[in-house]
């Protein structure tokens, strides 16, 4: 078998690789990998690094059908993880998010059709939907995105929809809460929180603190696309949901305690334009599968602030292309 990871040196993408290579996914045993990543400022092969000389790679940019058109034949499972992904970013510059998310995404389908690829899968995100007061999302929920990224990551889910209903691809969508977990680029909250404290350094707090989030492990994350990539239908949309739904509040305090910090290390700032309320995924469909997360927020967390304050040779030279938080 042979799997091709697009993104697969960015934060999620390269967990997924890390175990696949790892034999932490039955079913791929054995599996020859190929990363595809441009390597922007959040992909980095030092996160591929435990797993060097075990893939393939090949640098370069999923919106580039000559290269795709080498690149993506002979693999028998696609998995799209690139993606433009920070919210702030997409808010200063959206046209960056557009080309890579809609455009990108049209053309590895593309490529993926013209290979006979076997099974694709688009890994997406929960901010598609928008914004909800209460109770949970179901897939088949209206999309209505209300950032430039959730709006891009849209358009490429439309576009992997519109290619399985026309062409016949066999492509499924995940679509995901927040992730978090070890190297996961310091731009994101959780980890810019975490190192901030570690540095001494000040918070910044979104508002009134109250916007709500899902949060999952990034492996929980990656054991579920790895399902939806074994036994997900064409055209398909599946859920993957966390452990916690936390306030940024919550969060924030939860990050303090692990850290022996206090409320005088929070630097309240302005909010963020347009800035989702609540995000929350009903899930029933993939545990109907057979998936159910496996780590608790509690563990979750510990675990990756012990991971960033054991690792500062990984994360202090990225800080410098940091932008506020997720």
């Amino acid at each position: 078998m042979r799997v091709l990871v697009t993104g697969g040196a960015g934060f999620i993408g390269s967990h997924y690789v890390r175990t696949l290579l790892g034999g932490g996914y039955p079913a791929f045993a054995g599996a020859q990998v190929t990363v595809l990543d441009l390597l922007t400022y959040a992909g980095n092969l030092a996160n591929l690094a435990p797993v060097e000389g075990g893939y393939a790679f090949v640098r370069g940019d999923v919106c580039d059908a000559g290269l795709l058109a080498e690149v993506v034949p002979g693999h028998d499972v696609v998995v799209n993880f690139a993606a433009e992904s920070h919210v702030d970013r997409s808010i200063e510059g959206p046209g960056a998010f557009v080309r890579t998310n809609v455009l990108g995404t049209q053309t590895l389908l593309q490529a993926c059709l013209d290979a006979g690829v076997p099974k694709v899968v688009q890994v997406s995100t929960d901010e598609v939907y928008g914004s909800i007061d209460e109770g949970s999302w179901a897939e088949d929920a209206p999309l209505a995105p209300r950032s430039p990224y959730s709006a891009a990551k849209a358009g490429g889910d439309l576009m992997a929809r519109a290619y399985a209903v026309t062409h016949g691809l066999p492509v499924s969508i995940t679509r995901c809460g927040n992730n978090y977990g070890p190297y996961q680029f310091p731009e994101k909250v959780v980890p810019l929180f975490v190192t901030n404290l570690l540095e001494g350094r000040k918070v910044p707090l979104y508002g009134d603190g109250g916007n709500v989030r899902d949060w999952v492990h990034v492996d929980d994350h990656c054991r579920g696309i790895q399902l939806v990539a074994e036994r997900g239908e064409p055209g398909e949309v599946y859920h993957i949901a966390g452990t916690a739904e936390l306030s940024n509040l919550e969060l924030t305090r939860r990050i303090l305690a692990e850290l022996d910090a206090d409320w005088s290390s929070v630097e309240p700032v302005p909010d963020r334009k347009g800035h989702d309320r609540r995000y929350s995924l009903d899930d029933a469909r993939l545990r109907g599968m057979g998936y159910a997360p496996r780590t608790g927020f509690d563990e979750g967390i510990a675990a990756t602030v012990g991971w960033y304050a054991d690792n500062p040779s990984w994360w202090k030279p990225l800080k410098g292309a940091v932008k506020g938080a997720r």
